[in-house]
């Protein structure tokens, strides 16, 4: 009579149940946010005299980390040269550019999508992200706004 061994059946059930257990669980991050954020000068570090504003609207899919942003602006000293997310950083530190903006010369708009990794998503739901956008005669920042991420 042949024998079968449980002793293989159970080192393989026991990997698989380990290898699914340490896997991401996106399932439990299947919600989406709203994002959003409003620019003015005194929001730079440092704080900038201006006229110019800004807002910045958007949503956020946790179960894909992919990140949709409308941005505008107006009234700004000149065009806008340069826009763009940073982070991680808390309102009136800075930080490195995370998300660069693409728009056309003289637009008062930019509009894009962006893959985040995990640590950028922890970042960005945190808080720790804003949105600035510079100009010739602000070449550090004119306008910024700190982003925040709503439950939908």
């Amino acid at each position: 009579m042949k024998r079968i061994s449980v002793l293989p059946v159970l080192i393989m059930l026991s990997g698989l149940v380990l290898f699914t257990s340490c896997k991401k669980d996106k399932a439990k991050n299947t919600t989406m946010y709203t994002i959003s954020a409003t620019m003015t000068g005194a929001q730079e570090s440092p704080a900038v005299v201006t006229n110019g504003t800004g807002t910045v609207t958007g949503t956020y899919d946790a179960s894909t980390n992919t990140l949709t942003y409308n941005v505008t602006w107006s009234n700004l000293s000149g065009n806008a040269t340069i826009a763009h997310f940073h982070g991680p950083a808390a309102a009136g530190t800075n930080a490195s550019v995370v998300v660069p903006f693409t728009f056309a010369a003289g637009a008062t708009s930019a509009s894009g999508t962006a893959t985040l990794t995990d640590a950028q998503e922890t970042d960005f739901l945190n808080g720790l992200w804003y949105a600035n956008v510079h100009t010739a005669a602000h070449g550090g920042g004119e306008i910024r706004g700190q982003v925040t991420a709503m439950l939908q």
